[in-house]
């Protein structure tokens, strides 16, 4: 079976998800070693410097931030000549640990583009996340800084 472009690039937005949920940073790391990663306006990261920031900021419980990103809302546009493409997404992040029940801590969108560096649509890779934070639950078993819902 042959992979979309389109099936690529929603594919990469799922993988993110699950490295994050996972408290995988190390591979995090790796998918953004050649591309920009910007939270809540702050200068762009790039490779190690994302998952520092994510180790510095993300709360585990043994090993895992005990979260489940939720996917939707996924609008891929590429570019005709199949090099270049742009996604818009929605996530909404629930988390329960020991004491914090199930519950929505975040809700909010990415905005990314990517580039297909093997022409063919196993080459596509991010250039470019921005995470927009809508709205902010209690987040205090999640991140160790004020997200301004705690």
């Amino acid at each position: 079976m042959t992979t979309t472009s389109e099936t690529a690039i929603t594919n990469l937005l799922h993988h993110y998800a699950e490295l994050v949920d996972a408290g995988d940073f190390d591979a995090l790391s790796a998918m953004f070693a050649d591309a920009d990663y910007l939270m809540r306006g702050g200068a762009p990261l790039r490779g190690q410097q994302v998952g520092g920031a994510m180790r510095a900021t993300v709360k585990v419980y043994d090993g895992v931030p005990r979260t489940r990103h939720v996917m939707t809302n996924a609008i891929v546009e590429i570019a005709d000549d199949d090099t270049t493409a742009t996604a818009r997404s929605s996530f909404t992040v629930f988390q329960a640990t020991d004491g914090f029940p199930l519950q929505p801590i975040l809700i909010g969108g990415y905005h990314d583009t990517f580039v297909n560096s093997a022409g063919s649509s196993g080459g596509w890779r991010f250039s470019r996340r921005e995470i927009h934070v809508d709205l902010v639950g209690d987040t205090s078993h999640h991140v160790r800084i004020s997200m301004g819902g705690d």
